[in-house]
């Protein structure tokens, strides 16, 4: 069991952490209390193949493993979740699902440009009456003839309004539940689709969040991607690649806080000593260490298994639910250990604690993450699908083999 990194991997931890410390920190609260999207700092990420990471150099992509994607991803929330956001969005959402989905024109078509940050990408699933239950989508795709006709809503998607492609789910069959689901590539400027950002929201001001409008926008057949029916398999691989930058950026976020706080902690006194000699703050100081290096350990591990193109979907899921709790909590207590100071927006600790409640909730809520890990351990799920294989470090899997066995799964 070998935890150091390669060159490789160090030098672009080092790259894109000295881009956060020159290009995103400076500016953050800034940008944040101005409800700005810095688009200098979105080419930047362009410039440092960020927007294409993991994407085959054969696609205009960087070429770099998932230790890299998530070491980026890390160092990128360290300073702002909105373009870790962009990094889940457009790389993990939408490109890594049109890498293993789309066809070789729709590859040369819009993945391509997407991977050198050329054109920037979006994935449209929620709606307002469906989020964690996709099968309640309303928005329907109708085919007559080349085209299909597209009507419906999407809501709260990041990078709507600003996005070039966007990856949109509708019913071809609305009777079917998920198995009438397909996806689709849309472009802005499409006749019938409109979009509007959302405001006054609890936090990621920097970022962009939108709604999507769609009516009766023809989508011609050759922007389908997969076949009819085959969107609900696609939009589950696509959250299983976003729920991982997810969790790695959590990690930013816990990372962020602890180094603040140790820091203000050594600098502050009160009733003659360091507020860090006392035993309560060194308590909040030490659950941020633990949230941080759990929720690192997590997701390694499914990046590691990533890199062995082995499906980890627990495993993601698992990374995804603790990272995301340990970031918010983290930024809890560094708000307690700052006092009056993390209250203040221009301090900048707040900022995390707005910032790291909505990882809570999008791409699986913590309580959907909870049932997907009771369901695995207690069979009524097969880990990571038919024929799959969970972590080593997962000794109870094999124990529970009989379990599993004795029931049959749906196919997903």
């Amino acid at each position: 069991m070998d935890f150091s990194l390669t060159g490789e991997q160090r030098l672009l931890q080092e790259t894109v952490r000295s881009f956060v410390d020159d290009r995103i920190l400076p500016v953050a609260v800034e940008n944040d209390l101005a409800h700005r999207l810095d688009r200098g700092i979105v080419d930047g990420m362009a410039e440092l193949g960020i927007l294409g990471i993991v994407i085959p150099e054969e696609y205009g992509g960087a070429g770099l493993d998932f230790v890299c994607e998530a070491l980026a991803c890390e160092e990128i929330e360290r300073g702002e979740a909105a373009f870790r956001t962009l990094i889940s969005v457009h790389v993990g959402l939408n490109s890594l699902t049109l890498l293993r989905y789309g066809s070789e024109e729709q590859k040369q078509r819009w993945l391509v440009p997407q991977a050198k940050g050329e054109k920037l990408a979006c994935f449209a699933l929620t709606e307002p009456d469906a989020g964690s239950d996709v099968a309640a989508m309303r928005s329907t795709a109708r085919r007559e003839g080349d085209v299909y006709i597209l009507n419906g809503q999407k809501s709260w998607i990041s990078y709507a309004t600003v996005a070039d492609h966007l990856l949109v789910f509708a019913k071809t069959d609305p009777d079917a539940g998920h198995k009438g689901i397909t996806a689709f590539v849309l472009e802005q400027g499409m006749p019938g689709l409109t979009s509007r950002d959302q405001e006054h929201k609890l936090g990621i001001w920097a970022g962009s969040t939108g709604e999507l409008f769609f009516d009766n926008v023809e989508v011609p057949v050759t922007n389908r991607i997969g076949e009819e029916g085959q969107g609900f398999e696609v939009a589950m691989y696509g959250l299983d690649q976003g729920r991982f930058t997810v969790a790695a950026g959590a990690c930013g976020v816990v990372r962020a806080c602890l180094e603040r706080a140790v820091e203000y902690a050594r600098e502050r006194k009160t009733f003659g000593q360091e507020i860090g000699r006392h035993q309560f703050v060194q308590d909040m100081i030490a659950t941020m260490v633990l949230g941080y290096e759990t929720s690192k350990l997590l997701v390694l591990q499914a990046a590691w298994m990533k890199d062995m193109d082995r499906r980890c979907t627990r495993e993601t899921s698992l990374a995804k639910w603790h990272a995301t709790e340990s970031a918010f909590e983290a930024a809890h207590l560094a708000i307690q250990i700052f006092g009056s100071s993390g209250y203040s927006a221009e301090v900048g600790i707040e900022r995390y604690f707005r910032n790291a409640r909505a990882p809570i909730i999008y791409e699986g809520t913590t309580q959907i993450h909870k049932l997907l890990q009771a369901e695995h351990a207690l069979g009524y799920r097969a880990l990571n699908g038919r024929g799959g294989e969970v972590s080593p470090l997962c000794s109870w899997a094999p124990a529970l083999a009989p379990v599993h066995a004795r029931h049959s799964f749906p196919q997903v």
